[in-house]
């Protein structure tokens, strides 16, 4: 197992079933794996895996050679041979130069649309590039109750589908909102913990509005804080009873908000903006949806990705 440098490549060999003093296992839920990086331009790493066991006098091996992204292995089982200093002073830590230090993979709870699914919302947001999406990690969750009615989905996702609570017609009225506050609350208990929320339509709504409720000790009073927020279609609620207490004060914590240029919820979403004290914007042509990113929009997110990891590396090492 060996790193060769070259002029913009590493040969990196992956080797399981040892563990030599200089291999370091890859944390997944935290840390991503060694940066491999070289200036500005990325490195290709060549993979080779093989086994430790030996018949006879030469070693049987099972080689898959292939080029790839050194990203594709942020949740790989295989452990990582530590390279020689001289080569380190090359490589910084994934989406930073600043003195090789690991950062942090932010982990957001993604709450899904109105009568979509977790797995919906998985797919909508596997459009976005592989370079975003290395950076995060995501866990989609399902809402607490079927759909009651027909999902505007049907004939482009399967089902089954779900939403977070009901409301009339008007959206001034909410059924169910207090249990789909402790739904969420339990889950992030047992699954947390998240730095985050990532939601669209009806989640993006319930995500702006709970770190208002948390900070007003109304809701997640069990969990950390919610530090970031990722809103795609979003607003804000209409009925005093929950808008009395989500946007009692501003929220403090950075978010980054997706408005579509023919999204009916936009002049909504503007108003959500408002209330916001660290909004970033990635405007888009489309309208109620989960978008693609351009060229503005990828540039927009991965600066937001970059800010929020160092936020949490900065705080982790205090």
């Amino acid at each position: 197992m060996m790193i060769s440098q070259f002029r913009w490549s590493a040969a990196v060999h992956i080797e399981r079933g040892r563990f030599p003093h200089d291999v370091v296992p890859v944390n997944n839920n935290c840390l991503e794996p060694w940066p491999l990086k070289f200036s500005h331009h990325p490195i290709q790493i060549q993979c080779t895996f093989h086994s430790s066991h030996t018949s006879g006098t030469e070693k049987k091996k099972k080689k898959k050679k292939k080029l790839i992204d050194p990203l594709a292995y942020s949740s790989s089982y295989y452990y990582y041979r530590k390279p020689p200093e001289k080569l380190r002073n090359y490589m910084g830590s994934q989406g930073s130069e600043e003195g090789g230090s690991l950062l942090k993979k932010p982990r957001f709870l993604c709450l899904h649309g109105f009568r979509t699914s977790g797995e919906i919302m998985k797919k909508q947001v596997g459009k976005w590039p592989e370079s975003v999406l290395q950076k995060l990690d995501l866990v989609y969750l399902d809402g607490p109750f079927p759909a009651l009615g027909k999902s505007d989905v049907e004939g482009i996702f399967d089902p089954p589908y779900y939403e977070w609570f009901q409301f009339n017609k008007e959206f001034s009225e909410y059924t169910n909102f207090d249990k789909c506050l402790e739904y969420i609350e339990d889950y992030i208990i047992k699954q947390g913990p998240f730095d985050g929320l990532v939601g669209f339509s009806q989640g993006a709504i319930l995500s702006a509005a709970l770190p208002g409720l948390q900070a007003k000790g109304v809701a997640l009073t069990k969990v950390p804080k919610i530090k970031f927020l990722i809103i795609i279609g979003g607003a804000k609620f209409k009925s005093p009873a929950v808008a009395d207490d989500a946007y009692a004060s501003p929220i403090q914590c950075p978010s980054l908000h997706f408005l579509g240029e023919t999204d009916f919820l936009k002049p909504y979403g503007l108003e959500l903006l408002e209330h916001c004290v660290e909004p970033t914007i990635i405007h888009h042509p489309k309208g109620h949806t989960v978008p693609r990113l351009d060229e503005k929009g990828l540039e927009t997110m991965m600066s937001f990705i970059d800010k929020i990891q160092k936020a949490l590396t900065e705080k982790d090492q205090q």
